[in-house]
């Protein structure tokens, strides 16, 4: 994060009774339209993107990295956090769920993993399919983006292999496919896709716990 959306993000944090804390702003589209679904099938789980607009809660985007220094960043704020960290893979893994476990020994802050590797796993390729016409199958600990932007470029008018491309060109498409995903594709998931994607219901249980801790200042 850059200093002037520090700035701006510090500013917003102090009006907002909750802080919602993520890796990235992918992570805030995704949560932005999927709660927005969720609550119009469900009115008892909060739409987050209208609690953001009331000043309800701020989304805090700390880039996915060094993440312990953000475990305490605004602790002598005293306002509830909720952190939404990805399970990635191991070694990562297991040093996040160590963090996961201190953020939750603090009060009114509560701090979980999700079960798949990112929230695109938790996108369901028929709509992938219905919006770029494209077919990907990918379970719940493969690289999303990286499989959608492939897809995407062998779709297109390219001469050149996808395994030619440089490993910049290959981020820098998978960039592009992760924000497409997570606001084109989001925005198509429907309640019944989103249970059969995630049958546990961890992402209402996410939602329903950001609720609680607004409503606990």
């Amino acid at each position: 994060m850059d200093h002037s959306s520090l700035a701006n993000t510090q500013g917003a944090v102090g009006l907002a009774r909750l802080l919602v804390i993520v890796e990235g702003n992918n992570d805030i589209e995704f949560l932005r339209r999927i709660s927005l679904t969720l609550h119009d099938h469900d009115r008892g789980l909060p739409n987050l993107a209208e609690m953001e607009l009331q000043s309800e809660l701020v989304f805090v985007p700390f880039g996915g990295s060094n993440l312990p220094t953000w475990t305490y960043r605004f602790a002598s704020l005293g306002k509830p956090e909720f952190f939404l960290l990805d399970h990635e893979v191991p070694p990562e893994t297991e040093q996040r769920q160590k963090l996961v476990e201190a953020i939750n020994a603090r009060p009114r802050c509560r701090a979980v993993l999700t079960t798949k590797r990112s929230l695109e796993n938790y996108l369901h390729p028929e709509v992938i399919r219905q919006v770029a016409s494209i077919e990907v199958e990918f379970g719940d600990f493969e690289p999303v983006g990286m499989l959608v932007a492939k897809a995407l470029y062998e779709n297109g008018p390219n001469d050149r292999p996808w395994e030619l491309l440089s490993r910049r060109s290959q981020n820098r498409l998978t960039s592009r496919a992760k924000r497409w995903l997570n606001t084109q594709v989001a925005a198509q998931m429907t309640a019944d896709l989103i249970a059969e994607r995630d049958p546990a219901a961890e992402i209402a249980n996410w939602l329903t716990t950001i609720g609680q801790l607004a409503h606990s200042v």
